[in-house]
């Protein structure tokens, strides 16, 4: 039975092995970064318009790393069925291929299940890159290439702390581990519930740890609290039977373009709120997050002023957000003389904690078709939703990710919450109830994931495997709840 580490004397010292962990990742973290470039290199993009073989090879990679640490039972790539995929040219009913792995724990020892994924959103156009996405480049502190944060890095991470975990105790060690590198997260992982299911048995796990979000800056450790929901879908806006000459009827025949922009116009208020009547709020507290930090991290141009309205941060994190992410319509290259009979556009909203997306996704089709102008008609598509969360911080997992953090970093972690979504998450609660559910990550705010010239610092990096190996060596002196 494995004698308790990382305990606090009376005095309040840590034990001294805190060392011998730190040491273990320093001494890995050249190996640590040579498999995380390895992996940066698969262009594994999930995205129906790109070859899935890659993300095959991706998950190969990724389950001979997880063999390689000789910790678990069982280690495989498995698929899990979602029903017809549009696009799909490998097999449309089968999600793309996730790395399942599992030791059962002993002596009364937790279960941990570590969640991350292997899959990457496309890379855009090569010439807004400094480098080139898929060939990892250091420059100074910071690894580059599409995948190096989001979310190989977290892979590496789980990687990285298992071999930091072994090297101090052996493998021989009494936590239970259970491992899920999904293969689709970057397109709506599709298959999630469906793989969930048909795996419980080895995913289950009393404290669930979610590595795909960020930090608070590169000195400061974050726990990620709370998330909001998604809302997505296009909107086909017609207004007239066919095209017609513009001088000829512009001025009586109101064209689609015209009306699509006066009824997007109505999604916000003058200061740029959203005004949908229906959609809700947080109450959230919010660290000092100033005008000047928002400039820099968002890049504003100058003389473009915030919108919203309270706190920048309950504005990203509490309030609902509407974006119109695409708009089909002519391009200039091609625009004649005619009023356009068509238009859509695709509308991406973020909705806060607490509120429901589907009954989200009402309220916005509700407002846009009682202010459709000119009697526009109005058809929805596409339509894609996922649940907001908020993380119960009151249980043992958060206190020893807390603890862990804080040794890691030399620095307690901040609360916080993300703008973005992560809506698997809710899957996770409804096939594992019990469970709590620790949100952390690798990134920080000039990661820059899904952009041009997405990065991983490795400082951060490191601080975070350290924490991680931390966590599961004070889970492995800690005696099961449930």
């Amino acid at each position: 039975m494995t004698e308790p580490l990382l305990t606090r004397s009376a005095s309040g010292d840590a034990d001294p092995r805190i060392e011998a962990f730190r040491s273990a990742v320093e001494s890995g973290f050249p190996l640590t970064i040579a498999d995380l470039a390895h992996l940066v290199k698969i262009p594994s993009v999930s995205w129906p318009a790109f070859d899935p073989a890659n993300v095959a090879r991706s998950a190969d990679a990724v389950a001979e790393l997880v063999r390689g640490l000789g910790v678990f039972d069982l280690v495989d790539v498995r698929r899990a069925p979602v029903g017809g995929v549009e696009g799909r040219t490998d097999d449309p009913e089968l999600g793309l291929p996730a790395v399942v792995a599992h030791r059962a724990a002993r002596n009364g020892r937790p279960t941990v299940l570590l969640y991350a994924h292997h899959d990457v959103q496309p890379p855009g156009r090569d010439e807004d890159w400094d480098s080139t996405p898929f060939e990892p480049t250091q420059r100074g502190d910071r690894l580059y290439g599409r995948g190096a944060a989001d979310d190989k890095a977290g892979v590496m991470a789980h990687v990285g702390a298992i071999r930091a975990l072994t090297e101090v105790l052996g493998a021989d060690f009494d936590l239970g581990i259970s491992l899920f590198i999904e293969g689709e997260e970057e397109y709506l992982s599709q298959s999630f519930a469906n793989f969930l299911h048909e795996n419980r048995d080895l995913l289950a796990a009393d404290a669930i740890v979610v590595a795909d979000s960020s930090n608070w800056d590169i000195e400061t450790p974050a726990i990620t609290v709370a998330l909001r929901g998604a809302v997505a879908f296009n909107m086909r806006v017609d207004t007239l039977a066919h095209a017609s000459h513009s001088g000829m009827f512009g001025g009586a025949a109101p064209d689609a373009m015209l009306a699509t922009v006066r009824l997007l116009d109505t999604l916000w208020d003058a200061e740029g709120s959203v005004a949908v009547e229906g959609l809700t709020s947080a109450s959230l507290e919010t660290p000092d997050y100033d005008e000047q930090q928002l400039r820099a991290e968002a890049g504003l141009l100058d003389g473009v002023t915030p919108i919203g309205r309270g706190t920048i941060l309950s504005r990203i994190w509490a309030q609902p957000a509407i974006t119109v992410t695409g708009i089909d319509a002519p391009d200039i290259a091609n625009a004649s003389n005619t009023l356009i009979p068509g238009t859509r556009v695709r509308i991406s909203a973020r909705i806060a904690p607490g509120q429901d997306a589907d009954e989200a996704f009402a309220a916005i089709r509700a407002h846009l078709e009682e202010n459709a102008p000119f009697g526009a008609r109005l058809t929805f598509d596409d339509v894609d939703t996922g649940q907001p969360f908020l993380v119960d911080t009151s249980g043992w997992a958060v206190a020893e990710t807390r603890a862990a953090m804080t040794d890691a970093w030399g620095k307690a972690p901040l609360e916080v919450g993300i703008g973005g979504s992560i809506p698997f998450i809710a899957e996770l609660v409804d096939e594992f109830p019990d469970a709590q559910i620790l949100v952390t990550g690798v990134e920080d705010p000039d990661s820059r994931a899904h952009s041009p010239n997405e990065s991983l610092h490795l400082g951060v990096f490191k601080r975070a495997v350290l924490a991680e190996a931390l966590f599961l060596a004070r889970l492995d002196a800690r005696v099961s709840e449930s």
